[in-house]
């Protein structure tokens, strides 16, 4: 009978709480990124469920969509996350939700449809540090790469999985600091809240 260890699986990262929840949702990545001992995540992440109706299985209320995550395998914190939220009000959902996978040196990215497009912010939530920026017309993947200087034809080769290695490493070094905000200035500055079935990013 072989006695090897079965290789670190999810259940071994900061995604396991997420994932028994229930909260990660149409995947289009979901496992070992190429580099040793990673977990790489791609899809959306529920924030608030429906109530459910006997067995039926209802979409949730709210996600934060275009998520890009990894988590390390025997680490509990999420060292990188980004997500698209409609409305900024949304990042206390995300950072709940987040909860005890989040660290002070981790680097966690949210564009929001509702934030004045020409500025970024600095929220401090949980006891992490969340980059708020403004998206319009784009996606997550496409913001990051031109916030952190990737050039799109280099990954073009890559898989899903390696163009999430290369945009969590890039991520990581990230260290531009923005005008830090409370969760509360943030919530009096944003803008309405857009019709979510126009100009939605795809």
């Amino acid at each position: 009978m072989s006695t090897t260890l079965a290789a670190p699986g999810l259940k071994d990262t900061a995604f396991a709480r997420l994932e028994s929840e229930g909260r990660l949702l149409n995947p289009v990545l979901k496992g070992a990124t190429k580099k040793p001992g990673r977990f790489g995540f791609r899809g959306e992440l529920a924030l608030r469920f429906s109530a459910k109706l006997a067995d039926e299985a209802r979409p949730p209320e709210l996600t934060c969509d275009q998520v890009i995550a990894v988590a390390q395998a025997g680490d509990a914190r999420l060292p990188f996350f980004a997500g698209y939220l409609l409305n900024f009000a949304h990042l206390k959902d995300v950072a709940e939700v987040l909860g005890d996978t989040l660290s002070a040196g981790g680097k966690y990215f949210l564009f929001c449809n509702n934030i004045d497009l020409s500025r970024k912010y600095q929220v401090p939530l949980k006891g992490a540090l969340f980059y708020v920026l403004p998206i319009d017309e784009s996606t997550v993947y496409n913001e990051l790469l031109e916030l952190l200087y990737l050039e799109r034809n280099d990954l073009k080769k890559l898989d899903t999985a390696g163009k999430t290695d290369a945009v969590a490493d890039a991520a990581l070094k990230y260290d531009v600091t923005f005008d830090t905000i409370t969760y509360e200035e943030g919530l009096a500055l944003m803008g309405p809240v857009r019709n979510p079935n126009e100009n939605r990013p795809v």
